[in-house]
């Protein structure tokens, strides 16, 4: 099944990160393959890093990326990211793969549209979610389960930044 968690509302890796852990408590294999989230220190990776049946690879910079001027380097590892997340989706090792941010890379064309709709198209056993605002009509449409997080309100419209345990 392909699960899409997508909308401008915050939780769609919460979610996520929620699956993997009922995941892990049924005692099965997970891969956390996340976007543009790559050398800053996430409570999330933190706490699953050392936990057995999780492997986890990150991809992108300790900066955030500009959607108008992208530096090279953000092609370089989103193009690094679709690769990692080719091989997992065809080893058969996992029960869950998450992968985290790809509607964003996509949208912002770090990554083509066509090649998440290849990874998609790719047959495993394996429970996929990709996550990300901007989910495509036609990442949508490949989907079995599509949730958006829609936003009613939310504390950065009143200047409050991102807490440490909360959002990252």
């Amino acid at each position: 099944m392909i699960h899409i968690y997508t909308g401008n509302g915050k939780g769609k890796t919460t979610a996520a990160l929620g699956l993997i852990i009922r995941t892990l408590g049924n005692g099965k294999q997970v891969c956390l393959i996340q976007f543009m989230k790559k050398n800053f220190v996430y409570g999330e990776i933190k706490f699953l890093e050392n936990k057995p049946g999780i492997d986890i690879f990150q991809f992108g910079t300790d900066q955030l990326v500009d959607p108008n001027n992208p530096d090279e380097i953000d092609f370089e590892e989103a193009k690094l990211g679709a690769e990692k997340a080719e091989e997992v989706l065809k080893s058969n090792k996992y029960d869950l793969i998450v992968i985290d941010e790809i509607n964003v890379a996509v949208k912002w064309k770090l990554l083509p549209l066509e090649k998440q709709l290849e990874l998609l198209d790719i047959k495993t056993d394996a429970e996929v979610i990709m996550t990300g605002r901007y989910a495509h009509v036609k990442v949508i449409e490949k989907a079995d389960l599509v949730t958006e997080m829609l936003e009613i309100k939310h504390y950065f419209n009143e200047g409050i930044q991102a807490r440490k345990g909360i959002e990252f």
